[in-house]
């Protein structure tokens, strides 16, 4: 086998981690393709072909590539809220299954995360990505951001304060989010897992689901009382449902492919939730601040 063809079955091989790479920083599916290729390209030009860790000269390349890029689109004023269309789905569909989407159904950052990773700096991005997503040593990325390490640890920590929407909580407001966190966790996992007793257990049982028109038309009830009723609309569904901030509070965003579709508006009483309302108003969507909470 030539040397491209060796060259070749080894990038192969790296392809899909290069993808997630790009794509956690980019949020786009094609750019994450544009990066990859372009690696593809700088690495089949380079003359340093037998580097001893072929896998984290590959990571560095498609980084110094997605910073770049980043960095092109703060400059030109790019919005990425322009990820691809999904199908039109039913409000039932939407919390049952994500879009049949390679890269959704193989990737697991929550698409509330994609959301909000779009208003982190480039350096911010990127060092956020690479650590708390994969794992790098803030060493390893310091060169890549041409900062020092400890630098790079700030850079890390204030994205991820960022992310997180804790920038200026008390201690007591983040002890109550923390709780209202564990509530909502235990929400999607009882109802992705059809655990009727799990809804129950952190439902009121006085709660009142109600639906805007938008997210009626999708298929849902427009009101429903009582914990019972609202645990059978959510049992064995929130497939494709995220926990999320929403407007500084913590709720649920539903957003296949980036796309957001309907976001739920809990409230909190007792330890349980006390009220849902599904909102799929476009102007709200499209006005609402999001920022994501991994369950």
């Amino acid at each position: 086998m030539s040397e491209n063809g060796v060259l070749s079955t080894v990038f192969e091989a790296q392809r899909p981690r290069l993808r997630a790479v790009a794509y956690r920083m980019l949020g786009s599916r094609s750019e994450a393709d544009d990066a990859v290729q372009e690696t593809w390209l700088r690495l089949s030009r380079s003359s340093d072909t037998t580097v001893e860790n072929l896998g984290a000269w590959l990571t560095t390349v498609i980084s110094h590539i997605c910073l770049d890029m980043l960095r092109s689109r703060k400059v030109r004023g790019d919005d990425m809220e322009h990820a691809q269309e999904p199908r039109e789905p039913s409000l039932t569909t939407s919390l049952a299954n994500p879009q049949e989407d390679e890269l959704v159904l193989a990737d697991s950052v929550s698409a509330a995360l994609l959301v909000v990773l779009q208003k982190l700096s480039p350096a911010e991005r990127v060092a956020f990505v690479l650590h708390d997503m994969f794992d790098l040593s803030f060493e390893e990325i310091a060169p890549i951001l041409e900062r020092t390490p400890e630098a790079t640890r700030q850079l890390a920590s204030r994205a991820r304060r960022r992310v997180r929407g804790e920038d200026s909580l008390t201690e007591t407001q983040q002890d109550d989010r923390q709780r209202q966190r564990e509530i909502v966790g235990a929400f999607l996992a009882a109802s992705r897992g059809g655990d009727l007793q799990g809804l129950l257990a952190v439902l009121d049982p006085d709660i009142v689901f109600r639906a805007d028109a938008a997210a009626v038309r999708m298929g849902g009830p427009a009101e429903l009382k009582g914990a019972t009723a609202v645990a059978g609309i959510f049992k064995g569904r929130a497939q494709a449902a995220q926990p999320a901030l929403i407007n500084d509070a913590v709720g649920v965003l539903v957003a296949p492919a980036g796309k957001r579709l309907l976001f739920l508006r809990l409230t909190f009483g007792n330890g349980k939730i006390t009220a849902i309302d599904a909102v799929a108003d476009p102007t709200q969507l499209a006005d609402v601040k999001i920022a994501a909470l991994n369950d």
